[in-house]
């Protein structure tokens, strides 16, 4: 298990490596000028000089990476063109809010998908599974932007059931904070719901004929026991697999769910920054959403040997 942890984690830190480089070469292949961003359409060539050289884009490829590597490892993205403000306080202010949402989401996506995915395996070729296979048909096919504008209109403002944009932090008051996540994560989340569904059904249809299914039946075990010890654990690596690379996807997004619900989030930032060509503040977005996929992997891998032992077993872990 130790081996296996450790030689995951070397190949992560590569990756993040590898990547870094990617996000560098890539940002700076964008088109338009930071200095021309930072100074304006009426600044002089002296000026845009004096921005470049106070930036360090006058320096060469290799010493802005080097630098921008070191300041990145010490935790320094640097400040916004725009605004002036550090990168690291606008981070620390909108990916809690993100985070805070796609968990939320994740959650209602599992408990959705999982639960009707193992329905439609449970009770195949009768109504339960139809029904099923028609919420995942409905959640994959309607668009979250056309769903949460719906959500509003009859649910927010109609009902009163939920407010209809805002966000309020948890540290203030907990159940406000639940209360203004909950329609976007479930808009958000009933789209996942749907793949995860799909997923658990399939990988729960193959395990119900696996041969020891069928001797812990002969043994005399109850139907829930099997279905939740054996049919279902052995069936979640592939639903961990999706769960996972799905939160990752929430991360980086949910801007169109974000700016639907008002929440200042990170896909807010984003759509900022790449708006006004805020150099540093993409660098750090994009690089941030890097690091949070290769985490994410690194995760589902140690939730593998966990919840299949048979991982350990081959030599693997």
């Amino acid at each position: 298990m130790g081996r296996y942890l450790l030689t995951r984690t070397w190949q992560s830190l590569v990756t993040l490596l590898l990547a870094s480089m990617v996000v560098f070469l890539g940002v700076r292949a964008l088109p338009g000028d930071p200095a021309l961003a930072m100074a304006g359409e009426e600044a002089n060539p002296e000026q845009l000089a004096a921005i470049r050289a106070n930036l360090g884009l006058d320096d060469s490829l290799l010493v802005q990476y080097w630098r921008f590597l070191t300041n990145t490892l010490s935790g320094d993205f640097g400040e916004s063109v725009r605004t002036g403000t550090p990168v690291t306080e606008l981070i620390a202010t909108t990916l809690p809010v993100t985070i805070e949402l796609s968990v939320y989401a994740l959650i209602v996506a599992m408990l959705f998908g999982i639960g009707a995915g193992v329905v439609a395996a449970v009770f195949r070729g009768r109504w339960p599974e139809w029904t099923a296979n028609g919420f995942a048909l409905v959640s994959l096919s309607v668009p979250n932007f056309w769903l949460g504008i719906l959500a509003i209109l009859y649910l927010a403002v109609g009902l009163g059931w939920f407010p209809a944009s805002g966000y309020v932090s948890p540290w203030e008051d907990p159940l406000r904070g639940l209360l203004h996540l909950t329609l976007p994560a479930i808009i958000l989340g009933t789209g996942i719901a749907g793949v995860v569904m799909r997923q658990t059904r399939a990988s729960m249809l193959e395990t119900l004929t696996a041969d020891y299914v069928r001797t812990a039946r002969a043994k005399g075990l109850k139907r829930g026991t099997v279905l939740m010890r054996y049919a279902l654990r052995n069936s979640l690596i592939t639903v961990v697999t999706i769960v996972g690379l799905q939160l990752g996807g929430l991360i980086s997004g949910a801007v169109v769910t974000e700016r639907i619900f008002g929440l200042p989030g990170f896909g807010k930032l984003t759509l900022d920054s790449v708006f006004s060509r805020d150099y540093p503040v993409i660098q750090a977005v994009v690089l941030v959403v890097t690091a949070a996929y290769i985490l994410i992997n690194l995760a589902v891998d140690v939730l593998y040997t966990l919840i299949d032992p048979r991982i350990r077993v081959g030599g693997r872990a």
